[in-house]
């Protein structure tokens, strides 16, 4: 999911997408368990506090999107959650999955926009043939025909935030809003663009306030309550849960907006592979996969293994095939041998 123009939020390798409403969700000890009382504030020389940054680079509004952060967890307590879990308890799986796949059917036209942007025509195409498959055949985006084993069109992200990020267009400053979630200045200057998509290109009913907020509490809704289990993990053990979410933010989109800018999809993730190279341009070298490869050869030879390698009794500097064994001949130095017996 995204939120202004493409920014996906908590997306990291455990494919955590939900930056709507993405509140921290607070835990209580267990019965009988005692909680530890918190540590007393410690005094902090006026020299170590100079030495100290203003804020962490990238988040200069660091001390206001903290408060906020705090009001947005007061309120994700005492109402998201428990909404978006009754949401979740009353409406069947089925249903919920259904209205969750309209209105991503809905958007496609925005993903196309910025694909066509991008310069990506043939993503542009899959986006064009996923809408309208499970337009049709999907009976308006109720189920997702275009993902399964017979047409292979899965959903994917896009938005002018991501476009902008393709041509060089920096992030800015972090932000951190209540009720929304995590974003950029990019992403939030971007959000009204890929939002007038749909009212301006085809006008009503995207263009009503009675379709409009609907769509925006049910979504809110669904992503909260899909997302409680991956934002316990995330952020319930967190020393700093505000700078937990920071930190998988920012990764999450400078990932993407690299996948876009350096030909990769825009699921592409350089930090899903700890070996490769940001600087190369994706894709794993021989040489990591396998320590023993010859960088020299010709791309498709198959060395043979060496003896050497897979026996350590053998000498590396022996002939690879040892001579045919002679015959054993009787010992005459030994008198006790008899030289007609058979050996």
């Amino acid at each position: 999911m995204r939120i202004f123009g493409g920014a996906s939020g908590l997306a990291l390798a455990a494919s955590l997408m939900t930056p709507v409403m993405a509140g921290a969700q607070q835990h209580a000890p267990p019965a009988g368990v005692i909680a530890p009382k918190p540590l007393a504030p410690t005094a902090v020389s006026p020299a170590v506090k100079a030495a100290r940054p203003a804020h962490f680079k990238g988040d200069p509004l660091e001390g206001l999107n903290r408060k906020l952060f705090s009001i947005h967890n007061f309120f994700d307590r005492i109402l998201f959650r428990p909404v978006a879990m009754a949401y979740k308890a009353v409406v069947p799986r089925i249903i919920r999955g259904g209205i969750r796949h309209v209105f991503s059917n809905i958007g496609e036209p925005v993903v196309f926009v910025n694909d066509m942007l991008q310069l990506k025509p043939k993503r542009a195409v899959r986006t064009v043939a996923r809408f309208a498959i499970n337009t049709t055949i999907g009976v308006g985006g109720l189920v997702d025909v275009a993902k399964t084993d017979g047409f292979k069109l899965p959903h994917h992200s896009n938005g002018f935030g991501n476009t902008l990020g393709r041509y060089g267009v920096g992030p800015g400053p972090y932000l951190f809003l209540p009720f929304l979630g995590p974003t950029d200045f990019r992403d939030l200057g971007a959000a009204p663009v890929d939002g007038a998509v749909l009212p301006v290109g085809i006008g009503f009913p995207f263009n009503r306030v009675e379709y409009q907020i609907p769509q925006g509490v049910l979504v809110g809704l669904d992503l909260r309550a899909e997302s409680d289990s991956d934002l316990n993990a995330l952020l319930g053990g967190a020393v700093d849960p505000y700078a937990t979410l920071r930190s998988a933010f920012l990764q999450t989109r400078a990932a993407e907006v690299y996948a876009l800018r350096h030909g990769g999809g825009a699921s592409a993730n350089p930090l899903d592979d700890p070996l490769a190279d940001p600087a190369a341009g994706g894709g794993t070298s021989p040489e990591m996969i396998d320590p023993l490869t010859d960088p020299a050869a010709p791309a498709g030879e198959q060395a043979a293994p060496s003896p050497a390698l897979s026996d350590p009794l053998v000498d590396p500097a022996a002939p690879s095939a040892a001579p045919a064994a002679k015959p054993a001949t009787p010992d005459f130095s030994d008198p006790l041998v008899d030289p007609a017996a058979k050996p």
